[in-house]
C-alpha cells in the first residue's frame, strides 16, 4: 500500500499535510525615547510590507521577541533598565536568527571593542537619520534566509 504506513495494527495515510506558513519576519524597534519609537515604528509599518513592533523599555521587548518572529532588531545604546549592548546580547538568545542595528545619538568608541564582537550586530547608525535611511539599513542587514520586506510605495522613495 504506497503512501501509508503501518502503526501496530492500523494503517496511517501519509497525505499531504498543509504546511502553515509562519508568521512573516518582524522589524523590531526598541528605543527608551516613546515620540521617536512611536514615528518610526509608524513609518516603517506604513511603507514596508512586513510587521513593525516597538518597545520603550527594553525588558518588554525581551518579553515579547520569541512571539514577534524579528528578522531586524533596532536598538538605541542608552537606555534604562539595559543598554544596547546587554540588550543585544540577552536577545540573540531568544532570536538567534534576527540580525541588529544600533542606534544612538552618543559616541561609541570606548565601547567599539566590544561592539565588533557582537556577530548578530550587523548595522550602526549615528542619530539623527531619517526613517528612509533607517528603512534602507533594515533592508541591508535584512536576514538573507527570508525575503526582505519591500516598500509598499515607489521603490525609489527610499
Amino acid at each position: 500500500m504506497a503512501g501509508a504506513l503501518q502503526s501496530g495494527r492500523h494503517w496511517l495515510s501519509l497525505r499531504s499535510v498543509p504546511v502553515v506558513n509562519p508568521a512573516p519576519k518582524a522589524i523590531v524597534v526598541v528605543d527608551d525615547e516613546k515620540s521617536y519609537t512611536d514615528l518610526m515604528t509608524q513609518l516603517l509599518a506604513d511603507n514596508l510590507d512586513c510587521p513593525v513592533h516597538g518597545f520603550t523599555r527594553p525588558r518588554d521587548a525581551l518579553n515579547a521577541l520569541p512571539q514577534l518572529n524579528p528578522g531586524v532588531i533596532v536598538t538605541d545604546y542608552y537606555m534604562p533598565q539595559l543598554n544596547g549592548i546587554e540588550f543585544i546580547r540577552e536577545a540573540t538568545l531568544l532570536a538567534p536568527g534576527a540580525a541588529f542595528v544600533m542606534i544612538t545619538g552618543h559616541n561609541l568608541s570606548a565601547q567599539e571593542d566590544t561592539l565588533v564582537k557582537l556577530k548578530s550586530l550587523k548595522g550602526f547608525l549615528a542619530k539623527p537619520f531619517g526613517w528612509r535611511k533607517l528603512a534602507e539599513e533594515i533592508m541591508r542587514v535584512w536576514p538573507p534566509e527570508s525575503a526582505a520586506p519591500t516598500n509598499r510605495a515607489d521603490a525609489t522613495s527610499l
